[in-house]
């Protein structure tokens, strides 16, 4: 056998601070740290092929973290979100009818007067332009593959991939190799369940002392919808059909600028029955009259979906470490009851902005930043989720009905009395030991889908726009690759192949009928990189790797 190549060396460049991610957190960061001093060198690297294209949320956002970074965003002319919510409505689904909640029973924090909708993406390309009209170096296209660390343990940095590998190992005529970005600090913001994040968890222990973390799917559509039916600023929630009252989730749908809607469906993934596609409950959800009156007739342009960090003010783990720290939603910051976290991740990076530019005026470097650990909880982000710290556990332990009501008594006594009957509940399990076994639960059977208001994973994944090069390594790794078929397919029926919402996972035979042979096949090139699989495999055998930058999704206005 022919000895390995040497791989050349890396080339390298030298910041203040380097930045892992280009999404609400990471930007905001970036901005801040050249408002206060704009000698600071920064640069941002994205994995997505442009600034937004990997973004994907609601959203309303509360613009508490917009307004402190840029007071004067409301009178900009291209400013990204210009649609006020104007109304709120919360229902209870039944299969036919919905029991519309009244608005004066909610906990003030859930009312969304005040908050915009629009698309994350394109508030992300706004402040990515900002901040480049600011100095900062953005480097879309790139995916920070590797932490560097110092002869002390301390992060130093981050190496991007290297281009051109084929999936047999070996290297291309457009082999490239990766760069390495040092910097004093290095922030990152990865987004939920970042993989260079779960390494540095591990290495420093970043969870100790903190419970286990939670995570939900959303999956999205975005609608042109008729104009007769679209009231702008209109936002609805609900919760129940099509989910069963044991399992937690629910839906949204908003009416933006230009006749469209953005329609999405969560579910919790502590999720018991190994046989529910969250993807497919979604589609039966949109079949609901409440839903389908809006959408009948219209036009669905986008998909996408992407994994939801639910373990909230229990949950965060310890954000500092020697040479850098976590921030917005790679430290789980998104308030559940809600369905909000932006506004807390343009906070954390406010924050640490703030640390880090203190930190480097000291002289310091590749130190830890602990001031952002110190006192995060005391304030914004902390009063925010520390006020809805039980509406998980409780939606956990008692099931839709009576956890949402208990939930909502929860938020009433912290908003009003500074306190909880509860205490801090624990959320119990991890995600991926929740599932039964399939002798223990009844099959779901989905209806096949009507190419008008339901469809099919692979149409809706050509509708994200998701491109991967296809002779590259495959970058969802399995530890065990005999698991998926002999442990999984027996046990679970492989769920892998029903909680992926992009098709990504399948199980085949060489008789369909007699289930003879069955294989476990990974179609790496339909990933949205929505983390699903990383988190509720229940052996915890796949393990999601960056893929050559540029690749996946490119969501156009999410």
């Amino acid at each position: 056998m022919a000895e390995a190549q040497e791989l050349p060396p890396r080339e390298g460049m030298d910041y203040d601070v380097v930045i892992v991610g280009a999404g609400p957190s990471g930007l905001s960061a970036a901005i801040r740290l050249k408002q206060i001093n704009p000698e600071t060198s920064v640069v941002v690297v994205e994995k997505g092929s442009e600034v937004g294209a990997h973004i994907l949320s609601g959203v309303v956002l509360d613009p508490i973290g917009l307004d402190r970074l840029l007071p004067g965003w409301r009178e900009e002319a291209d400013r990204p979100l210009t649609v006020p919510v104007t109304e709120d409505r919360f229902y209870f689904l039944g299969p036919k009818g919905a029991l519309r909640l009244l608005n004066f029973t909610m906990p003030k924090l859930m009312n969304n007067h005040g908050n915009f909708v629009g698309s994350l993406g394109n508030v992300c390309r706004w402040l990515a332009g900002k901040a480049e009209a600011l100095g900062v170096e953005i480097y879309p296209g790139f995916a920070a593959a590797e932490v560097l660390y110092g002869d002390k343990g301390e992060v130093i940095g981050v190496a991007t991939g290297d281009m051109g590998v084929a999936r047999d190992g070996h290297r291309k005529d457009s082999f490239t190799r990766g760069m390495e970005l040092r910097g004093k600090y290095t922030l990152f913001a990865e987004g939920v369940r970042g993989s260079l994040t779960k390494t540095l968890l591990a290495r420093y222990n970043l969870a100790d002392g903190r419970d286990y973390p939670k995570f939900g799917i959303g999956i999205k559509e975005l609608w042109q919808i008729d104009p007769a039916k679209h009231m702008p600023g209109l936002v609805q929630h609900s919760f129940g059909w099509p989910l069963d009252l044991n399992t937690g989730g629910g839906s949204f749908l908003y009416h933006i600028e230009d006749n469209q809607v953005c329609v999405g469906f969560v579910v919790h993934l502590n999720y018991k029955n190994p046989t529910l596609s969250p993807f497919d409950e979604f589609q039966r959800f949109k079949t609901h009259p409440i839903v389908a009156e809006t959408l009948t007739g219209g036009k669905r342009i986008a998909y996408g979906a992407r994994a939801i960090s639910e373990g909230g003010w229990q949950s965060v783990p310890k954000l500092t470490f020697p040479g850098g720290a976590l921030i917005g939603c790679t430290a789980g910051f998104i308030n559940v009851p809600r369905i909000k976290g932006t506004h807390n991740a343009m906070l954390s990076g406010i924050l640490a902005a703030e640390k880090i530019s203190a930190a480097l005026a000291a002289g310091r470097a590749h130190d830890e930043v602990v001031e952002i650990e110190n006192e995060w909880r005391q304030g914004d982000i902390g009063r925010d989720l520390k006020l809805v710290r039980n509406v998980k556990p409780l939606l956990s332990k008692f099931g839709a009905a009576l956890g949402t009501m208990l939930g909502g008594i929860d938020m009433w006594t912290n908003e009003l009395l500074g306190f909880s009957f509860f205490g801090t509940l624990k959320h119990g399990k991890p995600d991926y030991a929740t599932l039964k076994p399939l002798s223990e639960v009844k099959p779901i059977v989905y209806p096949k889908p009507d190419g008008k208001l339901s469809f099919d994973k692979l149409s809706s994944v050509f509708l994200s726009n998701t491109n991967h090069e296809e002779d590259q390594p495959i970058h969802l790794k399995l530890k065990d690759p005999s698991i998926p078929i002999s442990k999984n397919l027996p046990e679970y029926g492989e769920p892998a192949r029903l909680y992926c919402p992009a098709g990504v996972y399948e199980v085949l035979y060489d008789d369909d009928v007699k289930k003879t042979n069955p294989r476990f096949v990974i179609n790496a090139q339909n990933c949205v990189h929505c983390k699903t699989c990383d988190i509720k495999d229940p052996a915890q055998n796949i393990n999601w790797t960056t893929p050559e930058g540029g690749g996946g999704p490119n969501y156009a206005n999410m």
